[in-house]
């Protein structure tokens, strides 16, 4: 379905037909560019719409089937980017992503979003209140997308980095518990934020760098002020991700520390009542010529005996850390 559509002429937002081609067609003549915004639109819809601006057919295609990588592509002409937006419910533990997809020409500008997205009524309703930024064309309803999105993946960043230092926290209390399934689903939010914003970088980068000819000389500082931003998202995620697989690793070897220790002390107890029930065993063989059973206080001697040597053995275990 449309959200909004518009006319801008000199930065400002000018009344016109609700002809979308008719729009055009006066940016056209008349200088200006048209942003016309769609949310998970059906494929009639999106031919509708758009079937008059002669878009190619790979890129209707991937307008309406979205799951798209992050990507800059060059249909006949008109420039294709893609940027996933991304999502962190922090109750549930969880990342889930979307996708916006912008058609860009130099008199319009159509932006698609699939999925769980940033509304972008407030980024246009921010952008107009720059002319100074809309004057420079439909690279600059890029910009400030792209920006919002990403200075939202710093955010989440920061998020899921806050989750992580917890379950660290937690695994080493000394707790006899086991994190591991917890550390393992977060760990994969991860894995997936990272592959939502990483091959991002690429396709940024071109912006600023000149790759792109059609983006204004004044907007690329903007742009690769963005690239740092997205640059800094992308290193924490990677910082995150090795953390939180050092994390899994020292629960799984904390869990294995006391399952050691827990050898030990059964191991322990076992060797205290070894001695006592050696000698027993001894004594108990139905043998008619024993030494000592016919001594008088051989009883409380083996006893006494017993009682020496487990003494010893649990000093012994005590000493070591065993017990």
């Amino acid at each position: 379905m449309i959200v909004d559509v518009a006319l801008y002429q000199n930065g400002l937002r000018v009344d016109g037909p609700s002809d979308i081609s008719d729009l055009v067609d006066i940016a056209r003549r008349d200088g200006g560019f048209v942003w016309l915004g769609m949310a998970e639109p059906t494929h009639s819809e999106f031919d509708m719409v758009v079937g008059e601006l002669n878009f190619h057919p790979l890129a209707v295609e991937d307008a309406v089937k979205a799951r798209q990588r992050p990507k800059l592509e060059d249909y006949a002409g008109l420039t294709f980017f893609v940027i996933k937006t991304v999502f962190f419910n922090q109750a549930e533990q969880e990342v889930s992503t979307g996708e916006l997809l912008c058609f860009i020409d130099s008199h319009f500008i159509v932006t698609v979003r699939h999925g769980e997205g940033h509304p972008l009524s407030s980024v246009r309703h921010d952008l107009e209140q720059k002319p100074e930024m809309l004057k420079l064309g439909p690279y600059a309803v890029v910009h400030a997308v792209a920006d919002r999105i990403i200075d939202g993946y710093r955010s989440i960043s920061t998020l899921l980095e806050q989750e992580v230092v917890a379950v660290e926290n937690k695994v080493f209390t000394g707790k006899r518990q086991t994190f591991s399934e917890e550390i393992y689903f977060l760990k994969r939010e991860v894995i997936e934020f990272k592959h939502a914003i990483d091959p991002l970088i690429i396709p940024i980068s071109r912006l600023f760098s000149g790759a792109v000819q059609s983006v204004p000389e004044e907007l690329r500082p903007f742009f690769r002020d963005t690239s740092d931003h997205l640059l800094q998202a992308c290193e924490q995620a990677s910082g995150l991700d090795s953390l939180i697989t050092s994390v899994l690793q020292a629960d799984l070897a904390h869990i294995q520390v006391q399952q050691n220790i827990d050898v030990r002390k059964i191991s322990a107890w076992v060797a205290l009542a070894a001695g006592p029930t050696m000698i027993a065993g001894i004594y108990g063989m139905n043998f008619h010529h024993m030494p000592e059973l016919s001594t008088r206080y051989g009883y409380y001697l083996v006893l006494g005996a017993m009682v020496a040597l487990t003494g010893f053995i649990y000093r012994s275990f005590k000493r070591s850390g065993w017990l």
